[in-house]
C-alpha cells in the first residue's frame, strides 16, 4: 500500500527567517519505506525520459538524485555551492523567495547532447532549477525533465519551468 508522503514531511515554521513555511523533508528520508517509494516514483517518471545524467541541486538534492540515477541507471552530476568542486567549474547565480544563492558545476560535467534530469527537493520559485538549466545547456547537454519532492504551487515555479521541461513532483502544497 502507497504511503500518503504528505504525512512524512515537517513544516517548520519561521525558518530560515519569519514568514516562511519551511517543508522538512527529514521524516521521509528517516522512514525506510517512505524514502524507497520515494526514490522508485522519480527514478520510474525520469527512466521514461531515458536521461545519461541525473543532475542534483546541494544540498538535499544530492541526498536522492544519486539513488534515482542510480535506479534509472544512468550517472549522477552534484550542482555544488561555490568553492566546493575542484578544478575548472562554471557557475550560476539565482534569486530565491528569500535571498540569492549561487550553484556551480564541473566544467566537464556535461557532454554535448548529454540527456539529463534535473532533481531537487523542493520546487519553489524554480531559480535553482531555471539557473541550473542554463548552466547544462551552456555546456552543451539537454535537460529532459526536472522532478521534486514537494512543490510549492503557490510561488509559481511550475508556471515558470513546466513550459520549457517536463515537471514532475511527488507532493504539492
Amino acid at each position: 500500500m502507497a504511503i500518503d508522503l504528505k504525512t512524512r514531511v515537517r513544516e517548520v515554521p519561521d525558518w530560515p527567517e519569519p514568514g516562511v513555511g519551511f517543508k522538512d523533508v527529514s521524516p521521509l528520508l528517516r522512514d525506510p519505506e517512505a524514502l524507497a517509494q520515494t526514490i522508485d516514483d522519480l527514478a520510474s517518471w525520469s527512466r521514461d525520459l531515458a536521461p545519461d545524467l541525473v543532475l542534483g541541486a546541494e544540498a538535499r538534492g544530492f541526498i536522492l538524485g544519486a539513488a534515482i540515477a542510480n535506479k534509472v541507471p544512468c550517472g549522477f552530476v552534484p550542482a555544488r555551492r561555490p568553492g566546493k568542486l575542484p578544478p575548472e567549474t562554471v557557475s550560476a547565480t539565482y534569486a530565491l523567495e528569500y535571498g540569492q544563492n549561487a550553484l556551480e558545476l564541473h566544467a566537464d560535467a556535461i557532454g554535448d547532447g548529454s540527456r539529463v534530469v534535473i532533481h531537487d527537493d523542493v520546487l519553489a520559485t524554480g531559480g535553482t532549477v531555471e539557473a541550473i538549466g542554463g548552466l547544462v545547456e551552456q555546456l552543451g547537454g539537454v535537460v529532459v525533465g526536472v522532478c521534486f519532492i514537494i512543490e510549492l504551487s503557490f510561488l509559481g515555479g511550475r508556471e515558470r519551468l513546466a513550459s520549457r521541461y517536463p515537471l514532475h513532483s511527488l507532493i504539492t502544497y
